[in-house]
């Protein structure tokens, strides 16, 4: 019976929508009308209104609605989407202030002689405003008007000029940063969290080990990830679209001549594109930048957006007058004094310790209220001209709360989806698919593509997106990231403004395209342009670097880079020695031998016999390595010919999973039947059905399984050992050597102690004796604060005990003597070593920092970082461990 509820849910909801009902009320007006026909059936039919329910009830269903409510609004881990809003102004202030129309306008003159200069000068454009309004209609409406008539009256294709303009309107969708991309990293939150559920469950079924290794786990996703991602992504689109408007041109020059300039590209021209190009590009690398470096997080960079778009409106809504740019020089005159005094002065007031902070402090509020400054006066401008400031608060207000409407409604439908049993159909329709990873998210990326004739992104992405997202996240065959899901269902869900019948850029266009453009002329031009971003997504798609190493790059060169410890890098960070080793390991060898080969008897016993066994650790990395790369070759072996067998047998037991679960729910349902003897009796020959269904799958299992999967098992356990082995190896190898260094490097300051033991000894009995024992303490905690030095900081704490009252001031006098004489012995051995020893040791430390030491190292070095970002940027099959 649920499954007669879902589709009512889901014929309601097709109905509101084509009725043109506001997706707002049409999406929970559609799960409260199903949620409520099931809950009376399930009273007047059952006796029980969860009856008809998968999962809960309708009282579970409200609570998930309150929860949903309060996790869009309050929550504090889904803040990201405080920067919706804040995008959406920067985005129509920008629009409103005449920035578009500048760009373009003067880009069509310098593409303009180019063959399809045009054309180009358009997706430039696009682009540009993409990266600072991300506005679909916005920019849609604005390149129509202002370069549609350019283009036709210098005898451009109608279909070629109408497809340039509506396609690259919708590059805001794709190109950070994004409306879109931030509600698909909200969803995908969400969605993560599901799929790691489901993959530990699977884990926990397959292995019976209770807990999962974190390298297998379902990596989280930001926004400010999604936008790296998408960066590369949306310049590779715009690339695309160039080289097929060039390429048409060239092959038909007369569907897109080029456009002479009538006028002189001369100084004053250059200066004209530099003042409209560098202030859009400027606040571009301050919100990408800003969120690249870590400066910002995606809700900062909002703000700084939002702030830069008024700034800028500031001087170009009063062209032509005096101090025109007064605001604008004022705010940069600001914000370099800002960073002039945070580069060079202490600006913490908590930490105000000099006349220097004071200053700092003063100087960094001065250019604070000089920047407020610029802003007040900025808005000021934008409120007095033409109302600007008004009308983009009341639009970013309108469509503000659209999103977030649509985001409640579609939380509270996929809810009742889930009620109803959706989720698990869904789940188990494409699980029966043959193919694997790849025909499941071939079959959502083409539901998606034809739910875009329909619906608009917001929808596919609230609705879709929840239910389909944690499938696929959670099957380990493919092992995708969450970023890359992201950018693909984004590259996806952009061709929903250019589809028709419903295609929202088609009917922007529509609306200020001239007479002589028909429909017909619209739609055939937006068909190249869709055939091209289903290339681009083939492209990202089968090169899924494209999206993650940005991301992984920025992550592990970043401050708050993982340590090298991290288990999820170890497989990249071992490829990299092993590549290491295979150039330079015999010179690695060698340094190690040489190593070896120290005489190491002025050190302290602790010290050489933790330095020998770090050469013996060394010297067995290689042999260790090279043994886990064989066990790792022996899996690669073994897997072609276990695969289809642990496929059809895990399928097999995924199936007898699921009819458990039903089995369960059957078996509620009978202790709730109350009476109702058809419905018990149904109920029982129901769990009767799945019980035998369940025997006859478990007689489909081959015989040799458990033997295939037991030798398999071993082959996989002996890889881990010998990585395990390898770890365990070169987390002993390196930080003995560090150890010894730092020591040694501390003879300077041994001496310095020493000489001030010397002088202290000297002044020892004339000294005030209330004033003893905080000397004393000063320098045992300067001793304990030098490596290696914990026996001259015992020696001293003996004397800070004889020092107390009662003091014995001759015992105390025989402690510090004693004290002495360890500092001259740790300070004679350490000078031997130093001569001896440390030449040898900085070698063996710098030859085994990179590759043997990497692993112990704060945080991975650039290169390394790199290499590790390059690796782990390419999606690993780890369905065999599962």
């Amino acid at each position: 019976m649920e499954l007669y509820f879902l589709l009512l849910l889901i014929v309601l909801m097709v109905l509101a929508l084509g009725s043109g009902y506001p997706v707002a009320f049409a999406l929970p007006g559609s799960a409260i009308l199903a949620v409520g026909c099931a809950a009376l059936a399930g009273w007047l039919f059952e006796g029980d209104n969860s009856a008809y329910f998968s999962e809960g009830g309708p009282v579970q269903w409200l609570s998930a609605g309150v929860t949903n409510f309060r996790g869009i609004y309050w929550e504090a881990e889904r803040d990201t989407l405080i920067a919706i809003p804040l995008f959406i102004f920067m985005g129509i202030m920008l629009q409103r202030s005449r920035i578009a129309e500048d760009l373009l306008v003067t880009m069509a003159q310098l593409f303009g002689p180019i063959p399809g200069g045009l054309g180009i000068s358009v997706v430039f454009v696009g682009a540009l405003l993409a990266a600072t309004t991300g506005i679909v209609g916005a920019t849609v409406v604005a390149m129509g008007l202002i370069s549609l008539p350019a283009m036709l009256r210098h005898n451009y294709s109608k279909p070629l000029a109408t497809g340039t303009i509506a396609a690259s309107g919708t590059l805001g969708q794709i190109i950070p940063p994004s409306i879109v991309l931030i509600i698909l990293a909200d969803q995908l939150s969400a969605s993560v969290d599901q799929a790691s559920t489901q993959r530990k469950t699977m884990y926990r079924d397959s292995t019976g080990e209770v807990s999962i290794p974190s390298e297998f786990d379902v990596s989280s996703t930001s926004a400010g990830e999604m936008f790296m991602g998408a960066m590369i992504p949306g310049l590779v689109l715009v690339g695309i679209y160039m080289a097929f408007i060039l390429g048409f041109a060239l092959l038909r020059p007369s569907h897109a001549p080029p456009v002479p300039f009538e006028g002189r590209m001369d100084r004053r021209f250059a200066v004209r594109v530099a003042l409209i190009l560098v202030p859009p590009l400027a606040l571009i690398i301050m919100v990408l930048g800003s969120i690249i470096a870590g400066i910002a997080t995606v809700n900062q960079a909002g703000a700084i957006g939002a702030a830069g778009a008024l700034i800028m409106a500031g001087y170009r809504l009063v062209p032509g007058r005096r101090d025109t740019f007064l605001p604008v020089a004022l705010a940069v005159a600001s914000l370099a004094l800002i960073f002039l005094v945070t580069a060079l002065f202490n600006t913490n007031i908590r930490t105000i310790n000099t006349t220097a902070d004071m200053l700092g402090v003063g100087l960094a509020a001065l250019g604070v209220t000089g920047l407020s400054a610029a802003l007040a006066w900025s808005a000021w401008r934008a409120y007095r001209t033409d109302d600007t400031l008004t009308g983009v608060m009341i639009e970013t207000a309108k469509t503000t709360a659209l999103v977030f409407v649509i985001l409640m409604g579609a939380a509270m439908l996929t809810s009742a989806f889930r009620g109803f049993g959706g989720e698990e159909f869904v789940r188990e329709f494409l699980e029966q698919m043959p193919g694997g990873f790849w025909s499941k998210f071939i079959t959502v990326m083409a539901v998606i593509f034809l739910l875009g004739f329909f619906l608009d992104f917001i929808e596919i992405a609230v609705v879709v997106v929840p239910i389909v997202a944690p499938i696929l996240l959670a099957d380990p065959s493919a092992n995708i990231s969450a970023v890359w899901l992201g950018v693909m269902i984004g590259l996806n869900i952009q061709t929903s403004f250019l589809t028709p019948p419903f295609g929202f850029a088609l009917f922007y266009l529509r609306g200020v395209a001239p007479p002589e453009v028909s429909t017909v002329h619209i739609y055939r031009g937006v068909i190249a342009f869709i055939a091209l971003q289903l290339v681009a997504l083939g492209i990202v798609g089968w090169n899924p670097p494209l999206v993650n190493y940005l991301p992984n790059r920025i992550s592990l060169t970043g401050e708050t880079a993982p340590p090298p410890v991290n288990p999820r890098l170890q497989y990249c960070i071992e490829e990299y020695v092993w590549d290491e080793f295979q150039e330079r390991g015999s010179r690695i060898r060698a340094a190690i031998e040489a190593a070896r080969a120290l005489d190491l008897s002025p050190l302290p016993e602790a010290l050489r016999e933790d330095l020998h066994e770090s050469f013996e650790h060394a010297a067995s990395a290689f042999e260790l390595l090279e043994a886990a790369k064989r066990a790792e070759a022996n899996v690669e072996d073994h897997a072609p010919a276990y695969r289809p067998l642990h496929r059809e047998v895990r399928q097999v037991e995924s199936d007898i999973r699921q009819l458990e679960d039903e089995i369960a729910e059957l078996s509620t349902r009978i202790r709730r039947a109350r009476g109702n003897v058809d419905s018990l009796l149904r109920a029982e020959a129901e769990r009767a059905e799945h019980e035998a269904e369940i025997e006859a799958l478990r007689a489909e299992i081959p015989p040799d399984w458990e033997a295939a999967h037991e030798t398999f098992l071993e082959h996989t356990r002996a890889e881990r050992t010998a990585r395990r082995n390898y770890r365990r190896a070169v987390d002993q190898a390196y930080p003995p050597a560090a150890e010894a260094l730092a020591v040694l490097e501390a003879t300077e300051a041994i001496e310095a102690l020493h000489a001030r033991l010397t002088e202290f000894q000297a002044e020892f009995l004339q000294m005030d004796r209330a004033t003893l024992p905080e000397r004393i303490r000063q320098l045992e905690s300067e001793a304990r604060g030098l490596p290696g030095e914990d026996d001259i900081a015992t020696a001293l704490d003996q004397v800070e005990q004889a020092v107390r009252p009662p003091v014995n001031m001759r015992e105390a006098y025989q402690r510090l003597t004693q004290a002495m004489t360890v500092a001259a012995e740790e300070l004679e051995w350490r000078r031997q070593a130093e001569e001896t020893i440390k030449p040898g040791l900085v070698a063996y430390e710098a030859a085994i920092r990179d590759t043997i030491g990497l692993r112990s190292q704060r945080r991975l070095p650039e290169k390394q970082a790199l290499y590790v970002a390059s690796c782990s940027a390419v999606h690993r099959d780890i369905s065999l461990n599962f």
